[in-house]
């Protein structure tokens, strides 16, 4: 005989997240209530929900993919929480990864006015007093699921794990000015400066001020690297400077991943959603540091139980042109000792 009887309704109570408490729903969701309203506030145009089927509101969406990345937990447990299907939870936080992509360029942006870059120069020399740096460059490897498809060995980085090698440039305070998440885990850090747009600008004389990366690339007149082997107290004080100063950029990694524990344990979804997810996670990360959010601090397992080493890059020889302009700069801003 057939069973016509009816399945409790899962879907029919949902509460409003934002009339927990603050303390409620900072457990919940890893920031604070008026960050996850500023979130809303931005989105809440593209959010808008549709009355059929399976609607959510603005709010929902936005605190499943909030939970869902800073958490880093398996979707169905988010599904349960909010009283939906796991496979909404991975379609809202494939639309709102791609909303927040598409809106990065607001929040994630180099330095470009003279004040701007005045300001950015001003806070770097204040860590170790490195002149005329406006930013911090490296590579992060953000862990992807196997890609099966043709080409999916070139995922494959030096540690045997597939992965998307992100470029970052920060600033002082930690924030991303700059992102690319294009390239696949065996690609060289090196090779994917080359190829930006960042260089072009740089090239092109858009900034005043240089970055700072390490030997993984090559020196040039607006990318000073570490000296492989110093032999005077102007060129050790150099890379002394040198190295507190670029540190800033293992520091953004670091806090960054903290926030947002997908980044620590890998994306599971398809590449593409994985890389506007990272994006996403970048444009969230810039605002909670305008908006002076505190790293929650209740879950007791840390960054070190799911970070490796850093994939250590060959030795870039440094060009012509970069060698003499970094000689000619120790020789001009490190011959006392006030660099610590």
């Amino acid at each position: 005989m057939l069973d016509t009887t009816r399945r409790p309704d899962r879907h029919r109570h949902r509460v409003n997240p934002f009339e927990l408490s603050d303390e409620d729903f900072r457990y919940k969701y890893r920031f604070s209530k008026r960050f996850g309203e500023k979130i809303v506030g931005i989105l809440r145009e593209d959010l808008v929900h549709d009355p059929r089927g399976c609607p959510l509101s603005p709010e929902i969406q936005v605190v499943c993919a909030l939970r869902n990345w800073a958490r880093h937990e398996i979707q169905d447990d988010t599904a349960d929480l909010h009283g939906v299907s796991q496979p909404v939870v991975s379609r809202t936080c494939k639309k709102v990864a791609e909303i927040l992509s598409r809106k990065s360029r607001e929040f994630i942006k180099m330095p470009t006015t003279l004040n701007e870059q005045q300001e950015t120069i001003r806070k770097f020399r204040s860590i170790a007093n490195f002149p005329t740096v406006i930013g911090a460059i490296d590579c992060t490897h953000i862990r992807v699921k196997k890609v099966n498809a043709d080409g999916g060995q070139l995922y494959i980085n030096r540690k045997g794990f597939s992965s998307i090698n992100v470029q970052v440039v920060c600033d002082a305070d930690l924030k991303i000015m700059d992102i690319v998440t294009r390239w696949r885990g065996s690609v060289h850090d090196s090779r994917i400066f080359r190829e930006c747009r960042l260089k072009q600008r740089f090239e092109a004389g858009a900034f005043s001020g240089i970055l700072l990366g390490d030997s993984g690339y090559p020196c040039t007149p607006y990318l000073f690297t570490p000296l492989l082997n110093p032999t005077t107290p102007q060129e050790e004080r150099y890379n002394r400077s040198h190295i507190r100063t670029r540190n800033t950029v293992e520091r953004c990694f670091g806090l960054w991943k903290q926030r947002f524990r997908c980044l620590l344990r890998g994306m599971f979804g398809d590449i593409e959603t994985a890389k506007k997810t990272i994006v996403a996670c970048a444009v969230l990360h810039n605002m909670a540091i305008d908006m002076r959010e505190d790293v929650f601090s209740g879950e007791r397992d840390s960054i070190e139980q799911y970070s490796s080493e850093p994939i250590v890059q060959r030795y870039i020889a440094p060009s012509i042109r970069g060698n003499i302009r970094r000689r000619q700069f120790i020789e001009t801003h490190f011959q006392d000792n006030t660099h610590l």
